[in-house]
């Protein structure tokens, strides 16, 4: 089958375009433009120029007037630009258009995240994930890579020309692409399935480190577990969940996993696409909310976060939430307390400088056993081998030392309730 245009061979330098509806919503489509910008240097284009656009509506056969199209291809050709990048999702057929008026690679800000997925998905299922959603992606799109189709005027009935007889068997071979890869998730997403089963039987807690891109999430788990867990300034530096065992101050231990960044208008079916790396959330017994504090947007990335957490149901479990690189806001949280005030369990911390990790911690600890009873157990005093038990697997808030018995008052997972019941 033959592929549309090949961003890193053929488009060094890239012309972005980002629009907005009225001046109430210019400073937003600003921030979503610097957030484009940076995905454009991830993917590893260069950017020879931008252009924010005031359009109070999209027009069906461009996106925008014909006025600014002539406008923005003009500007991109003499700044030398191969392709032009739009902050919306464009239509096939407005992108097909685009790209026969301007004689540049069009492509829009989902094509963009598609392929930093696809450049940077390690795992076999995130590469099936990868190939299923730019397969789905490119399906209504083949004919931009058969642009003589434009120049058809049919033909006697019941005679095709070549170009239309080879997209329909593009066509045909994306189609069964499409059915193979998702026959070959279905395998490996029943493997998965049965990995998580086994690691649910094993009495350790579950915790998922979720939030916007960029913002601390795998410096974060390199700290706590002393892993290496790869870690870039670059948005989408995890792809694929990473779980590290933790050791809590109380002698507990918790797996902590990685998860892949949330970020501005990402697409719904890249969501559906990255369910291995989400998943890790819906499973988990409780989450860490990572926010840059730094970032003037954080306000909307934190909404961001909480819809795709509320898509995939998983905000009836505790919740730590924890503003990073506080060493950049120069003591002034107030732009902060909106979010606060939701959540009672917020830190505030550095994980490069290491500010305040003790209180993250120590409110992961709270987190964990916030669902768990309280309750008493007297054990034999020669079963040191219980107490060391419940001390590493659960937390222990008091112990008294009889002749013969050693009482504690402790708070342990549901899984344990069993091995202790007698001793209750």
């Amino acid at each position: 089958m033959k592929e549309s245009h090949s961003l890193h061979q053929e488009a060094q330098k890239s012309y972005v375009v980002s629009t907005y509806s009225g001046e109430a919503y210019r400073a937003e489509a600003e921030a979503s433009m610097k957030e484009l910008c940076d995905l454009v240097h991830t993917m590893g284009l260069d950017i020879a120029g931008k252009n924010i656009i005031n359009l109070k509506a999209p027009h069906a056969k461009f996106f925008l007037g014909t006025g600014k199209v002539e406008e923005i291809s003009q500007e991109a050709q003499e700044l030398g630009a191969e392709c032009i990048i739009f902050d919306q999702d464009l239509s096939p057929r407005q992108q097909r258009n685009l790209e026969q008026f301007t004689g540049l690679c069009v492509i829009d800000r989902q094509e963009v995240i598609l392929q930093i997925f696809a450049d940077r998905a390690s795992t076999k299922e995130a590469v099936l994930q990868v190939t299923l959603a730019r397969l789905e992606y490119s399906l209504p799109r083949l004919t931009r890579a058969w642009t003589h189709l434009s120049r058809q005027r049919g033909g006697t009935r019941g005679t095709r020309g070549e170009g239309e007889k080879q997209l329909e068997i593009d066509r045909r071979i994306a189609v069964k692409r499409i059915a193979k890869t998702k026959e070959e998730l279905k395998k490996v997403k029943s493997h998965r399935e049965t990995q998580r089963k086994q690691r649910r039987t094993l009495p350790i807690p579950t915790g998922a480190i979720v939030g916007y891109t960029n913002s601390g999430k795998s410096s974060l788990l390199n700290t706590l577990s002393c892993a290496d867990v790869l870690v870039e300034d670059k948005l989408f530096a995890t792809l694929d969940p990473t779980t590290k065992k933790v050791l809590l101050p109380g002698g507990s231990e918790i797996l902590l996993t990685d998860t892949v960044g949330f970020i501005r208008n990402l697409p719904h079916d890249l969501i559906e696409a990255f369910t291995s790396t989400l998943e890790e959330s819906v499973y988990s017994d409780f989450l860490v909310i990572m926010l840059d504090a730094s970032d003037p947007q954080v306000k909307q990335q934190y909404e961001t976060t909480m819809e795709v957490l509320r898509d995939l149901s998983c905000l009836d479990r505790p919740i730590v939430v924890v503003f990073n690189k506080i060493d950049l806001c120069d003591g002034d949280y107030t732009h902060l307390n909106q979010i606060r005030d939701k959540h009672p369990r917020h830190v505030c911390v550095s994980v490069r400088e290491g500010i305040h990790m003790d209180l993250l911690v120590r409110a992961v600890e709270e987190a964990l056993y916030e669902r768990y009873e309280e309750r008493t157990y007297s054990l034999p005093v020669h079963r040191f081998d219980l107490l060391e038990y419940v001390r590493k697997h659960g937390r222990i808030l008091s112990e008294r030392y009889d002749k013969d018995s050693i009482e504690i008052t402790a708070q342990v997972p549901p899984q344990f309730l069993p091995t202790l019941q007698k001793f209750a």
